[in-house]
């Protein structure tokens, strides 16, 4: 482990006050041992220059998918109060809720045979890589703002999904602080021919198979059988979601230096919450934010469409599991020093994982915990779990949101070969399609941390317990 980082239980590590100058709270990460020797020192220190921001409470936070990202680590958490905290793009990330869903059906691998004419299909049907466009929004200026005001909403009102997909998204799919003001013209002009596309990098559309159950109660609640057929989406929200970051990194960057807040890291540029430019750019956060739901719901669609006519299932037969963000700031009610607080939860690759009983949470699965979604790397086991009370004790009602990379693209590009990967994969029944072959390479399993040590961390810690694993026997990579 690294020089100064304690051990304060199984899996669990802190990185103390004073291991660099200004923390105002320690920092706390969650690793197993063999984790723990794949950890970078810079995401130790991103998590413990985190530490050093104002109004920050209680710790800040490391997943154990955690790794080196800009400003946050990648699977870094953080709580800041409403009165003296900041809201930080590096917190957020450039792909505002990039997230995943998960849609089941009542088919087994079996009627699935000839799945590569339906992982054919997809791939035609669902726009994929750098810049890819859709014609469903037809150019128009209403449908993007109706996208980024209602989130899925907009999509099922517009013929997209179903008024019960709704209930089955964090948040109901839409934050109501979306101010469309603060989304640039650029940003606009970026997002009105992306809706419905699944976009490039680690984004992908995925058919599984339920391959083990571990909790048969919770199982039962979200949908999910042993054998049973899914399909797990995992996009953002697109261009539009990345120029609003950039617009509003420079605008904050000036605000870190107005409002005299001192940083270790010029990636953590932030305002306090109540400035004017924090509600700016939480505003035009929310709102590709709810873009991106609205993205999802409208992939959700044509993936309906497509089983709807191969296999005679209706789209109620294909219902919505869970829709979760990964990437996004939000208001949320904790307990803080035995108190109800309202504070501003920063997840960066991140999952929420609200435990059972905590409002917000659909009537049915209230006694269980929320739908957690932990997707693999293309070759390697998917899991969905539950949130838990541990979690909302530990880490603001948070988990790990995926496996975590241990190697950068440019290193898996020179170092794997797309058509080598693609061929592997096959040899174990897994098809994979994607615009070339570097998004093969890119996105290859040895590029991840495995995805069964990552999940065992955080359900041995309890902040989420397993409740299925899905093995994928297609994937469609952006």
């Amino acid at each position: 482990m690294i020089e100064g980082v304690k051990r304060t239980g199984i899996n669990e590590w802190e990185i103390p006050l004073g291991y660099i100058p200004g923390m105002r709270v320690p920092g706390r990460f969650f690793l197993s041992d063999p984790l723990a020797a794949m950890l970078e020192e810079g995401a130790v220190r991103q998590l413990a220059n985190v530490a050093t921001m104002p109004g920050i409470l209680q710790n800040s936070l490391g997943m154990p998918d955690i790794h080196w990202g800009y400003g946050f680590p990648i699977g870094g958490v953080a709580a800041f109060s409403l009165d003296e905290g900041v809201i930080s793009p590096g917190g957020v990330g450039f792909d505002i809720n990039c997230g995943v869903r998960l849609i089941t059906t009542p088919l087994e691998l079996r009627d699935v045979a000839g799945k590569g004419e339906i992982i054919d299909e997809l791939f035609q049907a669902v726009p994929t890589g750098v810049g890819a466009k859709s014609s469903l929004l037809k150019n128009s200026e209403k449908s993007l703002d109706g996208m980024m005001l209602q989130g899925a909403r907009w999509a099922v009102e517009n013929g997209y999904g179903m008024e019960r997909d709704l209930a089955r998204c964090e948040d109901n799919g839409c934050m109501n602080e979306a101010d469309r003001r603060e989304v640039s013209r650029k940003a606009r002009q970026r997002g009105i021919p992306q809706g419905g596309t699944l976009g490039s990098g680690n984004h992908f559309l995925e058919l599984q198979v339920v391959q083990e159950i571990y909790d048969p109660a919770a199982a039962r609640a979200f949908g999910l059988a042993e054998g049973q057929v899914c399909c797990m989406i995992h996009c953002g929200s697109r261009g539009l979601g990345h120029q609003v970051c950039t617009d509003h990194l420079k605008v904050l960057e000036a605000a870190t230096r107005k409002y005299h807040v001192s940083l270790p890291d010029r990636q953590l540029a932030c305002a306090p919450l109540a400035s004017p430019e924090g509600k700016a750019y939480f505003g035009a956060m929310a709102a590709a934010a709810n873009y991106a739901w609205a993205n999802r719901q409208m992939i959700t669609h044509t993936v309906r469409q497509i089983f709807s006519r191969r296999f005679g299932i209706g789209y109620d037969e294909m219902p919505l599991v869970y829709d979760v963000a990964h990437n996004i700031a939000k208001f949320e009610e904790h307990l803080v020093d035995a108190r109800k607080t309202r504070v501003c939860v920063h997840r960066k690759g991140a999952t929420r994982a609200f435990g059972p009983g905590t409002p917000g949470l659909p009537a049915e699965l209230a006694a269980i915990g929320q739908p957690v979604i932990i997707p693999g790397s293309m070759g390697t086991s998917s899991y969905v779990l539950r949130g838990t009370a541990v979690a909302m004790e530990k880490t603001f009602g948070s988990t790990c949101h995926g496996a975590g990379r241990v190697m950068s693209r440019s290193q898996a590009k020179k170092r794997l070969s797309g058509k080598e990967v693609a061929a592997d994969l096959a040899r174990q029944g897994i098809l994979v399609r994607a615009p070339h072959e570097n998004a093969i390479a890119d996105e290859a399993p040895d590029v991840y941390k495995p995805s069964g040590e990552v999940v065992g961390v955080v359900h041995d810690v309890g902040i989420s317990r397993r409740v299925a694993r899905l093995s994928p026997i297609g994937v469609i990579k952006g």
